[in-house]
């Protein structure tokens, strides 16, 4: 996956390409990208987008380029997360904006990697959490996220936290203790095995793609619900609400499968953390699919398809 490389080395901005740019001798630059991975991740898991996110990397490279070195800063990860985490913050209310005229459901834009990726990266996007779990978190307060997130995927503990936000531990623990509740009312934990996720996701391709509505109804659970992403694009229009039910999201995939293009290409990929299907229309991206297995039985219980073509445009076949 190549992620945009934001602007090109000019001075005070954050280098382009800064696995092969480092300067060993440009101690800020050094340590900006030694935590870079870890601020990539949690930015996107407040955020939801990978444009967003670099921007927000952007700003959190000038903010710390323009106070390294200083004697009040005695921890560079710590003071490089409060930036990014209130950059990300500050952030918040021009997305919700976009939303607001958002045609259809909004997904959050798919984080694709795979085996060719640099090891200690999967590592650190792998704690980015699934599709599921990110349209849950759209669901609470930006404050209430960050804390989630920094508490909850990245094991922040309160008293951390109340220094990243400047809000007192009392105040995050009240915080703490919504989101969680939110969080587990509308999504009881569950991790499905890797292996069944990936062969119940080529199942559920060659059942959409062979248009077997049988086969499709023995996958789906009975409450499922499709989301499908295409950002009002007319080439990639989804629907303008999520479907729910067995049999009328099985007839919806079954007629728009047959619609597609006959020579796209299926990869299967890890997209936040779960085996997925990235699907190619002549090498170039042209939709995501990303299930949700139940806890009892690993029927598909949610069906997250990304088929807008902004948020596909980072991701490479090869």
């Amino acid at each position: 996956m190549n992620r945009p490389s934001g602007e090109a080395n000019r001075p005070g901005t954050a280098p382009a390409d800064p696995g092969r740019s480092r300067d060993p001798g440009d101690a800020a630059t050094g340590m900006f990208l030694d935590h870079r991975e870890l601020l990539f991740s949690v930015v996107y898991n407040m955020l939801g987008t990978v444009a967003d996110t670099e921007d927000v990397l952007q700003e959190t490279w000038l903010a710390w380029s323009g106070a390294w070195p200083s004697a009040s800063i005695t921890s560079p990860r710590a003071y490089l997360v409060r930036i990014a985490v209130n950059q990300a913050l500050a952030r918040q209310a021009s997305i919700s904006r976009r939303r607001e005229s958002y045609v259809g459901p909004w997904l959050p834009e798919p984080l694709v990697t795979d085996a060719a990726e640099d090891a200690a990266e999967q590592t650190v996007r792998g704690e980015s959490v699934s599709m599921a779990m990110l349209v849950v978190l759209e669901t609470l307060t930006p404050l209430e996220r960050a804390v989630f997130v920094l508490n909850e995927v990245f094991g922040y503990a309160h008293t951390e936290i109340a220094e990243i936000l400047d809000r007192s531990p009392s105040a995050v623990r009240q915080l703490a203790h919504r989101a969680r509740s939110h969080v587990q009312a509308r999504r009881p934990r569950y991790q499905a095995d890797p292996q069944v996720q990936r062969q119940v996701t080529e199942h559920f391709v060659a059942a959409a793609f062979g248009g077997d509505m049988g086969a499709l109804l023995e996958l789906l659970a009975p409450d499922v619900t499709m989301w499908t992403d295409g950002g009002g694009a007319a080439q990639h229009r989804g629907g303008l609400r999520p479907i729910q039910g067995r049999e009328k999201v099985a007839r919806l995939i079954t007629n728009v499968t047959s619609r597609l293009p006959e020579d796209l290409a299926v990869r299967y990929r890890t997209v936040n953390g779960d085996p997925s299907a990235v699907v190619f229309n002549e090498h170039s991206p042209f939709a995501v699919m990303v299930l949700d297995l139940a806890p009892d039985d690993d029927r598909v219980r949610g069906i997250y398809g990304v088929t807008n073509p902004d948020k596909l445009a980072h991701i490479d076949e090869d």
